[in-house]
């Protein structure tokens, strides 16, 4: 059985015995760590709460609103190619497009941190995205971009709001998981493209 290409590796375009591989390979730990994160996220032996295509339409929104990249074009065509993603990807790139704006920003507690308190948009899912996405992705996708844009905002209230759309305990734990991933896999290729394109 052929195992899966580093998705890192892939994503920033690094080939074998590149300087940027020299580079990846003195974290040898953190490569692999990364790796194994992404296989268990996406392709878990056991997909368990969260269905693949669940994983994948939140990858693709996660990843969108990051801005267009190689990364989120890799979701959005894992997402096309997923059981029934194609049906989901126009309502899931309507989304991106309405919920993309510059961050983080929202409220900290009563104290010296108060004056960087920053205003910004409170997404939520279109009327004529509801009916696509369904019940739980409309909350995954609600829920994300609070992750992505204002998590300092996150309280008790947003978390009973996905177990009130049927997530599970164990499934908000992945998902929160996947989200966070994708956030640092999509800042660790852009550095390793920037650095690629500063060595060309």
């Amino acid at each position: 059985m052929m195992s899966t290409p580093d998705i890192i590796d892939t994503l920033a375009g690094i080939k074998p015995g590149s300087a940027l591989d020299a580079i990846r390979a003195r974290r040898l730990q953190a490569r692999d760590n990364a790796q194994k994160s992404y296989l268990s996220l996406f392709e878990p032996i056991d997909a368990g709460d969260v269905s693949l295509l669940e994983r994948a339409a939140v990858a693709a929104f996660v990843t969108g609103l990051h801005g267009e990249s190689p990364v989120a074009t890799f979701y959005r065509e894992k997402l096309a190619a997923s059981a029934g993603g194609a049906a989901l990807l126009e309502a899931v790139e309507a989304e991106i497009a309405r919920g993309k704006t510059s961050g983080p920003y929202g409220s900290f507690p009563s104290g010296p941190l108060s004056v960087e308190n920053t205003a910004g948009l409170i997404y939520r899912v279109s009327a004529a995205s509801k009916s696509v996405l369904g019940t739980r992705l409309v909350a995954a996708l609600e829920h994300a971009h609070l992750l992505v844009f204002r998590p300092r905002d996150a309280a008790s209230t947003d978390m009973k709001a996905l177990l009130a759309a049927g997530w599970s305990n164990t499934g908000i734990v992945t998902f929160s998981q996947l989200v966070a991933f994708l956030s640092f896999q999509v800042r660790v290729v852009s550095g390793l493209r920037s650095l690629a394109a500063a060595n060309a």
